[in-house]
């Protein structure tokens, strides 16, 4: 399966395609799974997950206090301006998966890189490629990754339907968060476009 794990819609304010662009250019690019994670909302996910449920993955990228949390797999929205410790429990207490994306970016709030050591035991997840960040950023995130053990992605962060497909995971077929977490460990990643092509808020 191809999944694409972070990309807005225009429900975020920065993006750019309504639900429907985005389906139709999954179709286009054959993708089969993406997390709709707009900014400090689930509204645009939930909406997506009744027009296309076998496309959807329900998510939500969070402003927290310190660092923006990407929250999979979840049901009800995550409160911005939140401890990043609530937030992260908030998730996991919805079944879901804690995703920290982009996480040395030096253009976006991230955390300190102590902090994420420190909340290590809550964080699922670290992307570490992100079609937004600066090549060495990539790398040190995924090295940031390896040290810590952490399961890896990669997200395109699209904020407009066409820049869905350049970057995907391909994994196997699975059944609920902590199966598809599982596989994640062993998918593999597929990046069609080269990084540090523009910025992103």
């Amino acid at each position: 399966m191809r999944v694409d794990l972070h990309l807005h819609s225009n429900y975020s304010h920065d993006g750019q395609s309504s639900l429907e662009e985005l389906i139709r250019r999954c179709r286009e690019c054959g993708l089969d799974r993406i997390a709709l994670t707009d900014h400090n909302t689930v509204e645009g996910a939930l909406e997506l997950a009744k027009l296309a449920p076998e496309l959807t993955i329900v998510g939500e990228e969070a402003g927290t206090r310190e660092g923006e949390v990407i929250g999979l797999f979840i049901t009800s929205r995550l409160p911005p301006h939140l401890p990043p410790e609530d937030v992260m429990d908030m998730v996991h207490d919805m079944g879901g998966l804690t995703y920290i994306p982009h996480p040395f970016d030096r253009h976006r709030a991230n955390f300190r890189t102590e902090r994420i050591v420190e909340l290590a035991d809550r964080i699922d997840i670290i992307e570490t490629y992100n079609a937004w960040c600066e090549p060495a950023e990539n790398q040190a995130a995924a090295r940031f990754a390896a040290d810590l053990g952490k399961v890896t992605a990669t997200g395109s962060d699209a904020h407009s339907a066409s820049e869905l497909g350049r970057s995907w995971m391909e994994i196997e077929s699975f059944k609920g968060p902590q199966d598809f977490l599982t596989k994640l460990r062993r998918a593999r990643h597929v990046v069609t476009a080269s990084s540090g092509t523009g910025r992103r808020a």
